[in-house]
């Protein structure tokens, strides 16, 4: 690869890091994922690299959350508080303590949270509670991507072991079909994408008459992957008279108005300390002379504590282009970006979390929302386009009281 200019300012008060540097491109005008194109935020705005580097607090230094609830104290069915004792849960995150009671109330809620914070079973445990004491209930959860889809349909199978409740997970990239004929069976949840549930709806396989609980996840990333009418498009569908559960990792101009348009008398919840995890030691790698940025990236994924790397890229081609050098260099290695279809990257995704492979290449689709067990390091191969794209890429490692590390190539 041929270096570019970047347009990324260099950092001003700080010598340079002895592991690296690269060759980065402009950001892109991305594209695809969704009905309306993909419209980064601040596209094209300098971002200082300094913001890259931030050292993690030493775990003695952090303050220690005592929360005011356990699992066994909340108002929920006995089954499912046996089901949540036997995957482990004691205590409370920040999120589940404050957002739990308020959800088992009955009333409009939103989140805002840093990532890795067990959002998840923070609106999933009231919600299952709810159908277990109203049983005609339907849920509707509504997210981004169809990884984070999966992965709370997987979480949520988790919680209601024999309970006798059902889901079905309604995603784009997975046949239509199969769909369709579970969505013929009793489901008390349907998790899924908006465009996908949208052609569902449009072609009468789902009436959102009947749902009177809607979850939206990650509804910056909706908005960002330019969803927002698709948004709209279910919320009407629904009942005016619904319980309704926001959760974002940032709040924004557009996002207090989706607030606005969709709930009512909301209660805020917000345990959002600071933009980046304090557990992810952040640094930036310069490439010295006479080396390439694959020269670097080998010499580091060749030390031992390198051992589950997600490493991102700017494009579906580079991502998939780089897994093979990686591969090449004698790393197990597997890819994520919209080019493959969804069994493929699930089959990639769940190689990388069973450790089959050292390292995951990925686009921005696999930034936000999964949880990836384990991940020693996220390295920004090719330099993300906003400030908030690395926030949540960052998020993939030091997720709750793991210690992670972020490295970022640069100029």
């Amino acid at each position: 690869m041929q270096p570019r200019n970047s347009r990324f300012s260099s950092p001003s008060r700080r010598p340079p890091y002895t592991g690296g540097g690269s060759n980065f491109r402009k950001p892109p005008s991305r594209g695809g994922g969704s009905r309306g194109g993909y419209k980064p935020r601040f596209a094209g705005a300098h971002i200082d690299v300094s913001r890259f580097i931030n050292k993690a607090v030493i775990t003695e230094e952090v303050e220690n959350f005592v929360p005011e609830h356990n699992f066994t104290d909340f108002a929920i069915d006995e089954r499912l508080k046996r089901n949540i004792i036997t995957k482990g849960y004691v205590a409370p995150t920040p999120i589940q303590d404050k957002t739990i009671p308020h959800i088992l109330r009955g009333v409009d809620v939103v989140g805002i949270a840093n990532t890795g914070t067990g959002k998840t079973a923070a609106f999933l445990i009231p919600l299952i509670h709810k159908v277990l004491s109203q049983p005609q209930e339907n849920i509707l959860i509504v997210v981004p991507t169809r990884e984070l889809a999966q992965q709370i349909d997987e979480e949520l199978r988790s919680f209601i072991t024999n309970l006798r409740l059902f889901s079905v997970c309604c995603v784009g990239g997975a046949p239509i079909g199969k769909q369709i004929r579970d969505l013929r069976y009793r489901n008390q949840f349907v998790i899924g994408t908006p465009g996908r549930l949208k052609d569902l709806i449009e072609q009468r396989y789902l009436n959102l008459q009947g749902y009177k609980t809607v979850v939206l996840d990650e509804a910056d990333r909706m908005l960002d992957m330019g969803f927002v009418n698709d948004m709209k498009f279910m919320m009407a569908q629904m009942p005016k008279d619904r319980h309704t559960l926001f959760f974002s990792a940032t709040l924004s101009k557009e996002i207090e108005g989706l607030i606005n348009n969709f709930l009512k008398d909301p209660v805020r919840i917000s345990v959002k300390t600071q933009d980046t995890s304090k557990n992810v030691h952040q640094d930036i790698i310069r490439v010295p002379a006479g080396k390439t940025k694959i020269d670097v990236l080998h010499d580091l994924l060749t030390q031992p504590e390198f051992s589950k790397v997600l490493i991102f890229g700017k494009t579906k081609h580079g991502v998939e282009k780089l897994s093979k050098v990686i591969h090449d260099h004698g790393f197990k290695t597997e890819s994520i970006h919209g080019n493959k279809n969804q069994s493929q990257r699930q089959r990639a995704l769940d190689n990388f979390k069973k450790n089959h492979a050292q390292v995951l290449v990925a686009t921005d689709v696999a930034a936000r929302g999964l949880d990836i067990a384990g991940v020693t390091h996220v390295i920004n191969f090719d330099l993300p386009a906003t400030y908030d794209d690395y926030v949540h890429r960052i998020g993939r490692t030091g997720r709750g009281s793991m210690k992670g590390k972020a490295l970022t190539f640069v100029d």
